[in-house]
């Protein structure tokens, strides 16, 4: 019985693995699709992740590059903060003149065209946090020239220290400016400068040469020059605007090296340059300086003028003092720009006199003009801007009296400064902001001045205070002047027209 029993249990236990299977056999296909399917996967996850090895080792490889590149741009950084104190503007102007002018005596006198290039390089860089350094190079020259603009009838003025780089000369880049300024002295607004001045181009020249800011000294001081300036800036209460006072020194002419105390002395510049106020385009302005010690005429260079000058006037030497004076005011209402300027000039000669009367010298008179002679200057403008269109219209009248001296050799007018004029000048011009796209930097500007200015001189020498200013329509003069061998300028007429590029 016992026996019967294992032997069914046995055949039971066989027959179950066989019943089993045969209840579940399409399941058993679907297990085996899903771990082809399994397999499949972790084939492709095995694939993904040796790709994502191979990308982690060249992310790797990159973020290393990086941090090389990142450690040299650190490395690099302190040499670009000392580049990027260094700022760089310039312009470039290329001017077409017409001159035509008629002298005392009858001859004419035309350059119907004379085109000049005129380059500037300006620079500034600071120093420290109160130090900076202002320079400016310079290139002037005359197509087809590599000498000073020199004529017959003396009509341009040679190369000299007082307008170098400010009248048309040869290829060659000049330093125009270079000085240091010390700002914040002690905590108070206090300056000092030194180095060659900008002493050129001042206001109001700014508003017919198209510039926004000032540029040098006004107009009455038109003389580059080295020196010294401390100054002190302040605020006025209310609406007023700001102001500053600055005392300045500088020199005009080195006699160098004296033997056994023979020689000329030194001409020196001392005098205050005052702003009295501005606020915008509100400009209140006065100077007063003296010219020291000044020389009958400086050290040329240009070989025929220096050696013709002893000539004329003898051996270099000393005449005395020149005290000038002056004051501008200038504003800006809607569209009209103006302003109005005066001038007070007095000679202090020595025993060599000034304003003399070579004529009567020669006829046995006593020429030698040893009184302090009084000369006065009147000077006014006006400029309309057309904005919509970048149209500016202006005009300007300035007039010298008889003993009329002015710093001015610095001037921009090619032949004859207009503010040292004897007489009077009119002036027109037109300003076009040519619309040539977007303006890449603060500074960039192009445009084009056509401009119209007509000289009615009433008295010779105009700028010299050497010769007697001699009457153009007195007879008597007349013949003195033709006993000189002098034939100056009675009227003129000059046209031109820029192409100007600033940036």
């Amino acid at each position: 019985m016992i026996k019967k029993i294992s032997m069914l249990a046995l055949a039971g236990l066989i027959a179950l693995p066989v019943v089993a299977s045969a209840g579940v056999g399409p399941k058993s296909s679907d297990l085996d699709r899903k771990i082809q399917d399994l397999s499949s996967q972790l084939d492709q996850l095995k694939a993904q992740m040796a790709a994502q090895a191979e990308a982690n080792a060249a992310t790797k490889a990159k973020v290393g590059d990086l941090d090389n590149t990142v450690a040299s741009f650190s490395d690099r950084a302190t040499d670009w903060d000392l580049a990027a104190r260094v700022k760089l503007y310039g312009d470039y102007r290329a001017r077409l003149d017409y001159y035509s002018a008629d002298t005392v005596f009858g001859r004419s006198l035309d350059n119907d065209t004379s085109w000049t290039n005129r380059f500037r390089l300006n620079m500034r860089v600071g120093v420290t946090e109160n130090v900076e350094f202002k320079g400016r190079l310079a290139m002037y020259k005359a197509w087809g020239m590599e000498s000073a603009m020199a004529d017959a009838s003396n009509t341009a003025f040679p190369q000299f220290d007082g307008n170098s780089t400010r009248t048309p000369s040869d290829n060659a880049l000049r330093v125009d400016r270079a000085f240091v300024n010390f700002n914040n002295i002690g905590g108070a607004p206090i300056w000092f400068s030194i180095g060659r001045r900008p002493t050129t181009d001042g206001n109001p020249s700014n508003i017919r040469m198209n510039s926004t800011e000032r540029s040098g000294t006004p107009l009455i001081m038109d003389y580059a020059f080295d020196g010294i300036s401390a100054g002190y800036a302040y605020k006025w209460g209310g609406d007023l605007g700001a102001g500053r006072v600055r005392v300045c020194y500088g020199r005009g002419f080195e006699d160098g090296l004296q033997v056994d105390g023979e020689g000329m002395e030194d001409t020196d510049f001392i005098g205050m340059s005052w702003d009295i106020l501005q606020k915008g385009d509100r400009f209140l302005y006065a100077q007063s300086f003296v010219a020291a010690n000044v020389f009958n005429y400086p050290n040329f260079q240009d070989t025929f003028t220096e050696t013709m000058a002893p000539l004329v006037y003898g051996p270099r030497d000393q005449m005395g003092n020149i005290i000038l004076s002056g004051a501008t005011y200038m504003d800006k209402i809607g569209p009209v720009n103006f302003f109005v300027a005066g001038g007070w000039s007095r000679t202090d000669p020595n025993a060599n006199g000034m304003l003399n009367d070579y004529a009567g010298m020669f006829l046995g008179q006593n020429g030698y003009n040893e009184d302090s002679e009084n000369g006065y200057h009147a000077h006014g403008g006006v400029r309309y801007d057309i904005d919509p269109i970048g149209l500016k219209l202006g005009a300007e009248l300035n007039w010298g009296s008889e003993n009329w001296i002015s710093f001015t050799p610095g001037h921009d007018d090619l032949y004859q400064s207009k503010i040292a004029t004897r007489g009077t000048v009119a002036e027109v011009y037109g300003i076009y902001d040519l619309p040539t796209g977007k303006a890449i930097s603060k500074y960039a500007k192009t445009f084009m001045r056509l401009g119209y200015q007509h000289y009615e001189y009433d008295y010779s020498g105009s700028g010299d205070w050497n010769q007697k200013a001699y009457d153009l329509g007195n007879s008597i003069d007349q013949a003195k002047m033709l006993m000189m061998g002098m034939d100056p300028v009675e009227s003129a007429d000059q046209v031109y027209v820029t192409l100007e590029a600033t940036f």
